[in-house]
């Protein structure tokens, strides 16, 4: 079943009719008119799988996707164009380049928490590069997948974005079916197995992992601005995004002031029951949510902690700074719950920042040049922002992916291109011209071969 799939995408990427640039900027296009003329049917899936709110659908979902096609359909032409390469004299009469080709059949893992952007990004990355795509969504998702499957796959031609619902056995099954490119967004522990079971067919992959990405606040820090940014970022789709604040890290002299200011923001933002408030998700599934309460355990809760496990509500949690050994401190929270680590000295700040490696991104709040460029020089991470959080993710010209432990491989508008294609080198020499040099007998040509070699 799942070798017939893989070869179906694989016969529709080899398409002649679909590997022009014209025949890729249709298909983008026709994911787009599927998301504009039946936004209001993905809008009421995303609410189902996540609680999301209409503007955070949009925002987050919807319209980044939208984001992505535009950009690669408005620069697909200048992408595809081959790449003229210098020709060695030894090497003349003869012309040479490179060009960009589809890898072939591109299977794509999507997760729960972003389930449409997270599927469909990577999936436009592909398609701009000359792929067939396979998505396997989320099973915490069922309405996304279920809209995936029905109403968006039937809008391109057949095999070309191919979409198989189900549990992890049904990703099990298609990752050792033989793709020619795995692009898997989850946990580490999940993305080590994707990476093991591709390693055994010499598979390449994009892992998309999380991290604790941290927010450090300077002295120099305006705390308003901060405070804001970080409470919106944080709190986002209830703190289940990749990119999030995982903690803050603030002077110990501003922490209280610091701390009334998120609270302050999150009242402004969500009013005084966050549980009534239109615009504030819910914990993505049940054993998630039972996952986030069990880690509240044990921290000391400074605002918020009310859940409601019917209604999977977990409401905007503030904590103090997590006690020695606690899993919070290790564990990337992935939900709402901020905790607030006070520090003395710049020092102690990195000594905190260092303990956690490889974050998926970092956040600096400054307005001195030095502790943001100290901060990015010792922290090694996917991306940083300076004075915001999240939004790096929202411009296509920049990659997103991590580094070492927060995954390999970035996309994202010609990132996504270049990831999801390889160089193929071609040279093409005059047919009637040959060099002598070239041919036996080598007696007395091997000086000439050197200096033509230098």
């Amino acid at each position: 079943m799942y070798s017939e799939i893989v070869e179906r995408a694989r016969e529709s990427s080899r398409s002649a009719l679909l590997d022009s640039p014209s025949a890729r900027r249709n298909r983008l296009r026709e994911i787009a008119e599927a998301l504009k003329t039946r936004r209001e049917e993905c809008e009421e899936a995303l609410r189902r799988d996540r609680g999301a709110p209409p503007f955070e659908a949009w925002a987050t979902e919807i319209g980044l996707v939208l984001s992505e096609i535009r950009y690669a359909r408005r620069r697909l032409r200048r992408w595809v164009r081959p790449r003229l390469a210098r020709t060695p004299v030894a090497l003349l009469p003869s012309l040479s380049w490179s060009e960009a080709r589809p890898v072939g059949a591109v299977l794509v893992i999507a997760p729960w928490n972003y389930p449409l952007q997270l599927a469909l990004a990577p999936a436009v990355s592909a398609l701009a590069a000359g792929n067939a795509v396979v998505i396997k969504p989320s099973e915490h998702a069922p309405a996304t997948a279920e809209w995936l499957r029905d109403r968006l796959s039937p809008a391109l031609p057949p095999d070309v974005l191919q979409v198989v619902p189900g549990g992890p056995k049904v990703g099990e099954g298609l990752v050792e079916a033989g793709f020619d490119h795995l692009f898997f967004t989850g946990s580490r522990a999940t993305g080590a197995r994707v990476a093991a079971a591709a390693g055994r067919r010499l598979t390449p992959v994009t892992l998309e992992l999380g991290g604790k990405c941290p927010a450090f606040v300077d002295r120099t820090a305006n705390l308003k601005t901060a405070a804001r940014r970080i409470a919106w970022a944080k709190f986002l789709n209830a703190g289940q995004t990749c990119l999030a604040p995982d903690f803050v890290l603030v002077p110990e002299s501003r922490h209280r002031e610091f701390a009334d200011l998120l609270r302050a923001n999150l009242r402004q933002f969500y009013g005084d029951d966050p549980a009534a408030s239109p615009d504030y998700a819910r914990i993505g599934h049940r054993a998630h949510f039972e996952r986030l309460a069990g880690l509240l355990d044990g921290l000391p809760v400074r605002h918020g902690g009310e859940t409601d496990r019917d209604s999977r509500y977990f409401a905007p949690t503030l904590t103090g700074p997590w006690p020695s050994g606690h899993a919070a401190a290790t564990e990337e929270i992935f939900g709402p719950i901020l905790p607030l680590v006070p520090y003395r000295t710049r020092v102690d700040a990195y000594e905190e920042l260092e303990r956690h490696r490889d974050p998926l991104a970092l956040y600096v709040f400054s307005r001195s040049s030095m502790p943001i460029e100290w901060a990015a020089r010792i922290v090694r991470s996917g991306a940083v922002a300076v004075n915001d959080a999240v939004m790096q993710c929202a411009n296509p010209s920049l990659p997103f992916g991590g580094v070492g432990r927060s995954g390999f491989g970035a996309y994202h508008g010609r990132y996504g291109f270049e990831r999801l294609s390889y160089r193929r080198a071609r040279l093409s020499a005059l047919p009637w011209f040959d060099v002598p040099v070239r041919f036996p007998p080598y007696a007395g040509k091997e000086g000439l071969i050197r200096r033509l070699l230098r």
